[in-house]
Protein backbone atom coordinates (compact mmCIF):
# COMPACT_ATOMS: atom_id res chain seq x y z
CA UNK A 1 0.00 0.00 0.00
CA UNK A 2 1.06 3.42 -0.79
CA UNK A 3 2.39 5.64 1.73
CA UNK A 4 0.97 9.18 1.65
CA UNK A 5 2.74 12.63 1.99
CA UNK A 6 -0.57 14.21 2.82
CA UNK A 7 -4.21 12.95 3.50
CA UNK A 8 -7.15 15.45 3.55
CA UNK A 9 -10.19 14.30 4.99
CA UNK A 10 -13.57 15.52 4.01
CA UNK A 11 -17.49 14.71 4.97
CA UNK A 12 -18.59 14.68 1.29
CA UNK A 13 -16.82 13.94 -1.71
CA UNK A 14 -15.80 17.80 -2.89
CA UNK A 15 -15.81 19.38 0.59
CA UNK A 16 -11.41 18.74 0.34
CA UNK A 17 -11.61 20.14 -3.37
CA UNK A 18 -13.84 23.30 -2.36
CA UNK A 19 -11.32 24.17 0.92
CA UNK A 20 -7.92 23.04 -0.58
CA UNK A 21 -7.56 21.55 -4.24
CA UNK A 22 -5.26 24.41 -4.87
CA UNK A 23 -2.57 23.14 -2.23
CA UNK A 24 -3.12 19.52 -3.53
CA UNK A 25 -2.26 20.29 -6.64
CA UNK A 26 0.66 22.23 -5.92
CA UNK A 27 2.11 19.59 -3.72
CA UNK A 28 1.64 17.06 -6.46
CA UNK A 29 3.66 18.97 -8.51
CA UNK A 30 6.44 19.03 -6.15
CA UNK A 31 6.09 15.48 -6.21
CA UNK A 32 4.56 14.52 -3.39
CA UNK A 33 2.27 11.58 -2.69
CA UNK A 34 -1.27 12.74 -2.07
CA UNK A 35 -4.46 11.67 -1.35
CA UNK A 36 -8.60 12.51 -0.41
CA UNK A 37 -10.62 10.08 2.05
CA UNK A 38 -14.09 10.75 1.75
CA UNK A 39 -16.09 9.58 5.14
CA UNK A 40 -19.45 9.66 3.21
CA UNK A 41 -21.12 9.38 0.16
CA UNK A 42 -23.38 12.68 0.29
CA UNK A 43 -26.01 9.65 -0.25
CA UNK A 44 -28.60 12.87 1.37
CA UNK A 45 -26.78 15.62 -1.56
CA UNK A 46 -30.43 17.49 -2.90
CA UNK A 47 -28.67 16.90 -6.25
CA UNK A 48 -26.70 14.23 -7.70
CA UNK A 49 -27.43 9.85 -6.66
CA UNK A 50 -24.19 8.52 -4.95
CA UNK A 51 -23.30 6.90 -8.79
CA UNK A 52 -22.69 10.32 -10.36
CA UNK A 53 -21.18 11.78 -7.44
CA UNK A 54 -18.46 8.71 -7.04
CA UNK A 55 -17.66 9.63 -11.33
CA UNK A 56 -17.62 12.94 -10.28
CA UNK A 57 -14.92 12.05 -7.78
CA UNK A 58 -12.87 10.23 -9.83
CA UNK A 59 -12.84 12.78 -12.40
CA UNK A 60 -11.84 15.47 -9.73
CA UNK A 61 -9.22 13.29 -8.26
CA UNK A 62 -7.35 12.62 -11.93
CA UNK A 63 -7.63 16.52 -12.69
CA UNK A 64 -5.52 16.61 -9.65
CA UNK A 65 -3.09 13.90 -10.16
CA UNK A 66 -4.45 11.78 -6.40
CA UNK A 67 -2.14 8.66 -5.88
CA UNK A 68 -4.99 7.51 -3.59
CA UNK A 69 -8.90 8.48 -2.79
CA UNK A 70 -10.53 6.54 -0.20
CA UNK A 71 -14.26 6.14 0.02
CA UNK A 72 -15.85 5.70 3.49
CA UNK A 73 -19.49 4.48 3.94
CA UNK A 74 -20.23 6.40 7.04
CA UNK A 75 -23.65 8.00 7.26
CA UNK A 76 -24.07 11.44 5.28
CA UNK A 77 -25.67 13.80 8.43
CA UNK A 78 -24.83 11.19 10.70
CA UNK A 79 -21.10 11.22 11.63
CA UNK A 80 -21.03 11.29 15.31
CA UNK A 81 -17.67 10.63 17.60
CA UNK A 82 -18.13 7.24 18.23
CA UNK A 83 -15.80 4.85 18.57
CA UNK A 84 -16.89 2.74 15.30
CA UNK A 85 -16.22 6.11 12.85
CA UNK A 86 -13.25 6.56 14.92
CA UNK A 87 -11.24 3.46 14.30
CA UNK A 88 -12.88 3.33 10.63
CA UNK A 89 -10.32 6.61 10.04
CA UNK A 90 -7.39 5.44 12.39
CA UNK A 91 -7.76 1.97 9.80
CA UNK A 92 -7.02 4.69 6.94
CA UNK A 93 -4.54 6.45 8.49
CA UNK A 94 -2.66 3.80 9.61
CA UNK A 95 -2.90 2.39 6.36
CA UNK A 96 -1.61 5.13 4.12
CA UNK A 97 0.67 6.30 6.98
CA UNK A 98 0.17 10.34 5.70
CA UNK A 99 3.00 12.51 7.32
CA UNK A 100 0.28 15.39 7.51
CA UNK A 101 -3.24 14.97 8.00
CA UNK A 102 -5.98 18.17 6.74
CA UNK A 103 -9.75 18.15 8.10
CA UNK A 104 -12.50 20.83 7.53
CA UNK A 105 -12.01 23.78 9.90
CA UNK A 106 -14.76 22.81 12.71
CA UNK A 107 -16.73 26.46 12.26
CA UNK A 108 -19.07 25.60 9.28
CA UNK A 109 -22.70 25.99 8.59
CA UNK A 110 -22.76 22.15 7.98
CA UNK A 111 -22.78 20.34 11.08
CA UNK A 112 -21.31 17.06 9.06
CA UNK A 113 -17.98 19.72 8.44
CA UNK A 114 -17.67 20.16 12.10
CA UNK A 115 -18.19 16.49 12.85
CA UNK A 116 -15.32 15.35 10.70
CA UNK A 117 -13.15 17.48 12.08
CA UNK A 118 -13.42 15.71 15.53
CA UNK A 119 -13.39 12.57 14.41
CA UNK A 120 -10.53 13.16 12.27
CA UNK A 121 -8.57 15.16 15.01
CA UNK A 122 -9.38 12.04 17.83
CA UNK A 123 -8.40 9.47 14.76
CA UNK A 124 -4.74 11.16 14.39
CA UNK A 125 -4.47 10.83 17.63
CA UNK A 126 -5.24 7.47 18.14
CA UNK A 127 -3.48 6.11 15.64
CA UNK A 128 -0.24 6.85 17.40
CA UNK A 129 -0.77 4.99 20.22
CA UNK A 130 0.18 1.46 20.06
CA UNK A 131 -2.10 -0.32 22.32
CA UNK A 132 -5.23 1.50 20.57
CA UNK A 133 -6.88 -1.55 18.52
CA UNK A 134 -8.83 -2.21 14.87
CA UNK A 135 -10.17 -5.20 13.73
CA UNK A 136 -7.17 -5.12 10.62
CA UNK A 137 -3.91 -5.67 12.58
CA UNK A 138 -2.25 -2.52 11.55
CA UNK A 139 0.88 -0.95 12.98
CA UNK A 140 0.79 2.52 14.85
CA UNK A 141 1.26 5.34 12.65
CA UNK A 142 1.84 8.62 14.19
CA UNK A 143 0.68 11.74 11.89
CA UNK A 144 3.37 14.75 12.08
CA UNK A 145 0.61 17.64 12.08
CA UNK A 146 -3.22 17.90 11.46
CA UNK A 147 -4.16 21.35 9.58
CA UNK A 148 -7.66 22.46 8.93
CA UNK A 149 -8.94 23.66 5.76
CA UNK A 150 -12.20 25.94 5.11
CA UNK A 151 -15.31 25.14 2.93
CA UNK A 152 -17.87 27.37 3.37
CA UNK A 153 -16.50 29.71 5.83
CA UNK A 154 -14.19 33.19 5.14
CA UNK A 155 -12.26 33.49 8.20
CA UNK A 156 -8.92 35.22 9.56
CA UNK A 157 -6.59 31.80 8.67
CA UNK A 158 -3.70 31.40 10.80
CA UNK A 159 -1.43 30.37 7.58
CA UNK A 160 -1.75 31.06 3.77
CA UNK A 161 -0.64 28.74 0.68
CA UNK A 162 -0.05 30.37 -2.83
CA UNK A 163 -1.89 28.42 -5.38
CA UNK A 164 -1.75 31.49 -8.05
CA UNK A 165 -0.38 28.81 -10.53
CA UNK A 166 -2.86 26.00 -9.35
CA UNK A 167 -5.87 28.06 -9.37
CA UNK A 168 -6.78 26.85 -12.94
CA UNK A 169 -6.85 22.99 -11.72
CA UNK A 170 -8.77 23.93 -8.62
CA UNK A 171 -11.48 25.43 -10.39
CA UNK A 172 -11.83 22.49 -13.09
CA UNK A 173 -11.66 19.84 -10.47
CA UNK A 174 -14.81 22.02 -8.66
CA UNK A 175 -16.61 21.78 -12.23
CA UNK A 176 -16.51 17.97 -12.29
CA UNK A 177 -18.92 18.60 -9.32
CA UNK A 178 -21.72 19.51 -12.25
CA UNK A 179 -24.30 17.73 -10.49
CA UNK A 180 -23.73 19.80 -7.51
CA UNK A 181 -23.22 23.01 -9.09
CA UNK A 182 -25.57 23.53 -11.61
CA UNK A 183 -28.97 22.79 -11.53
CA UNK A 184 -29.32 19.87 -13.73
CA UNK A 185 -32.76 18.22 -15.19
CA UNK A 186 -34.71 17.27 -12.17
CA UNK A 187 -32.78 19.37 -10.04
CA UNK A 188 -33.47 21.62 -7.28
CA UNK A 189 -31.71 25.61 -6.79
CA UNK A 190 -29.23 24.77 -3.80
CA UNK A 191 -26.63 27.16 -1.99
CA UNK A 192 -24.47 25.59 -4.21
CA UNK A 193 -25.74 26.30 -7.57
CA UNK A 194 -25.93 30.17 -7.17
CA UNK A 195 -22.40 30.90 -8.44
CA UNK A 196 -21.04 28.92 -5.31
CA UNK A 197 -17.53 28.12 -7.39
CA UNK A 198 -16.84 31.66 -8.40
CA UNK A 199 -17.64 32.74 -4.71
CA UNK A 200 -15.01 30.16 -3.50
CA UNK A 201 -12.41 31.61 -5.95
CA UNK A 202 -13.33 34.95 -5.14
CA UNK A 203 -12.57 33.87 -1.50
CA UNK A 204 -9.10 32.47 -2.85
CA UNK A 205 -8.66 35.92 -4.09
CA UNK A 206 -9.13 37.89 -1.30
CA UNK A 207 -7.07 35.75 0.56
CA UNK A 208 -3.94 35.97 -2.14
CA UNK A 209 -4.23 40.12 -1.62
CA UNK A 210 -3.49 39.34 1.96
CA UNK A 211 -0.22 37.79 1.84
CA UNK A 212 0.83 39.48 -1.76
CA UNK A 213 -0.49 36.65 -4.51
CA UNK A 214 -3.42 36.71 -6.49
CA UNK A 215 -4.52 33.35 -5.15
CA UNK A 216 -4.38 31.37 -1.86
CA UNK A 217 -5.69 29.30 0.62
CA UNK A 218 -6.58 29.68 4.16
CA UNK A 219 -5.28 27.05 6.87
CA UNK A 220 -5.39 26.56 10.93
CA UNK A 221 -3.99 24.71 13.56
CA UNK A 222 -4.39 24.24 16.68
CA UNK A 223 -0.71 23.69 17.79
CA UNK A 224 2.26 26.16 17.43
CA UNK A 225 3.37 26.16 13.83
CA UNK A 226 7.16 26.07 12.63
CA UNK A 227 7.04 26.54 9.19
CA UNK A 228 10.25 26.53 6.83
CA UNK A 229 10.44 27.24 3.13
CA UNK A 230 9.02 24.04 2.30
CA UNK A 231 5.59 23.27 4.42
CA UNK A 232 6.09 20.14 4.70
CA UNK A 233 9.31 21.27 6.84
CA UNK A 234 6.10 22.27 9.54
CA UNK A 235 3.50 19.92 8.95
Amino acid sequence: MISLDILAFGAHPDDVEIGMAGTLAKYKEKGLKIGICDLTMAELSSNGTVEIRQEEAKRAGEILGLDARIQLDLPDRGLSLTEAHIKEVVTVIRTYKPKVVFAPYWEDRHPDHGNCAKIVEEAAFSSGIRKYNVEDDLEPHKVENIFFYMINGMHQAQFYIDITNHVEKKTNALLAYESQFEVGNNGVVTPLTNGYVDSVISREKVYGKQIGSVYAEGFFAKGPLILNNDLLGGM
